[in-house]
């Protein structure tokens, strides 16, 4: 079985996490893990100190994180770009996966973007869309027309809630996830998926999450143990 974390933030780049990425890496593989997927922050806190009004511009400060996660890992651990985006004045966040650097700095201020427009450029792209945590406290159910799926576990979020996500992806039939949604080392590898095989690229993922094949990964798990 290979583990993969697919909601993880760094201190570098997601001002309300506090691990750097060295860590990070060394953290996931001692804990057994294969791979991750890095989905730091887009969002109006992240930007605040940096082109708040244009985030498109601090697009290098945006992928420092990244960057320095693949050159700790080198081929041995697998580091995927994603990105969790809350737009101005909103609270619910939306995980993408499949995000390539060059599509992400072609892009004007996603900040602006509201859910259809978020799942059509996504779409657009060949990424898929998830909303993250969807029964935390002031959030509110994206219109399922434009998710792709939904994270039904969430390492911050309390049994009761995350169960609710459960049965809501469940009586849509919507592709359900895992993450830990990692801000710290003490809540770091709690999530994610396990796959019978490796994934290395975006296209491997992408694979993945629209097949199918793959097992949730939480605390309870077999698969997370």
């Amino acid at each position: 079985m290979y583990k993969y974390e697919l909601h993880c933030h760094t201190g570098s780049v997601s001002l309300c996490a506090t691990i750097p990425p060295k860590d990070l890496v060394r953290k996931y593989e001692e804990a057994g893990y294969s791979g991750l997927v890095l989905t730091d922050h887009y969002s109006p806190m992240t930007f605040m100190l940096h082109h708040y009004l244009r985030p498109q511009s601090a697009m290098e400060y945006y992928l420092s994180a990244y960057r320095e996660l693949r050159d700790q890992c080198g081929d041995s651990f697998t580091v995927l770009l994603g990105l969790e985006l809350r737009r101005y004045a909103a609270v619910n966040d939306y995980l993408v996966y499949g995000v390539e650097e060059d599509w992400l700095r072609r892009q004007p201020n996603m900040l602006l973007w509201n859910e259809k427009k978020l799942y059509t450029e996504a779409h657009r792209a060949g990424c898929l869309v998830y909303q993250a945590h969807p029964y935390r406290r002031m959030v509110h159910r994206c219109d399922p027309r434009y998710l792709d799926g939904i994270e039904v576990f969430n390492g911050h979020t309390d049994e009761e809630r995350n169960q609710k996500a459960l049965r809501w992806a469940q009586s849509l039939n919507k592709p359900m996830t895992s993450g830990s949604d990692t801000h710290h080392l003490s809540d770091a590898a709690c999530g994610g998926i396990g796959t019978e095989t490796p994934i290395r690229t975006n296209a491997d993922l992408l694979d993945v999450l629209r097949s199918g094949r793959y097992t949730l990964l939480t605390p309870e798990s077999d698969a997370g143990e």
